[in-house]
């Protein structure tokens, strides 16, 4: 008898499930956005999405349409996002570029720019309200560092 895997294959131990007022709509955005590719659907009778499930580089995202039934509030409807996905690209500005013409919005003042802890990267908003920082790695940096980086950053030097 075969063994079942408690983490099935192309999955990792944590993977984001996210609420979304507009399903449909956010799977494309993603596609357009991130070049994401969904794996598959599942419908409710009412034709919003139950549940789906996208794969952007080598991870999967989940997502459902926002249900009060079930808890699974939308952070438009909650007013924001306390959560920031974090997705590592090849190229941050240009992924943040397609973003932003795909409909995303920057968060606050976090353009993209060279940071103290060693990534190339900028924070947006998708239209569906989540928040999205877009990295590129230039450089490793240890916590040791960073917070040496952090303090002078602080102090003004």
């Amino acid at each position: 008898m075969t063994k079942i895997k408690a983490i099935p294959d192309g999955y990792h131990t944590l993977t984001p499930y996210i609420n979304v007022k507009g399903a449909v709509e956010a799977i494309e955005f993603y596609k357009k956005a991130f070049g994401a590719k969904e794996i598959g659907r599942i419908t409710m009778p009412d034709g919003s999405i139950g549940h789906a499930e996208i794969e952007i580089g080598d991870s999967k995202i989940l997502l459902t349409e926002e249900n009060a039934q079930w808890g699974h509030s939308s952070p438009q409807t909650l007013g924001g996002s306390p959560v920031s996905l974090c997705l590592y690209v090849e190229d941050v500005d240009a992924v943040f570029a397609s973003a932003l013409r795909a409909g995303a919005i920057v968060s606050g003042e976090m353009e993209v720019k060279d940071q103290f802890h060693g990534d190339r990267s900028g924070t947006l908003t998708d239209p569906f309200g989540h928040k999205w920082t877009i990295l590129t790695h230039i450089e490793d940096v240890s916590f040791e560092e960073l917070q040496q980086r952090m303090n002078a950053m602080f102090s003004g030097h």
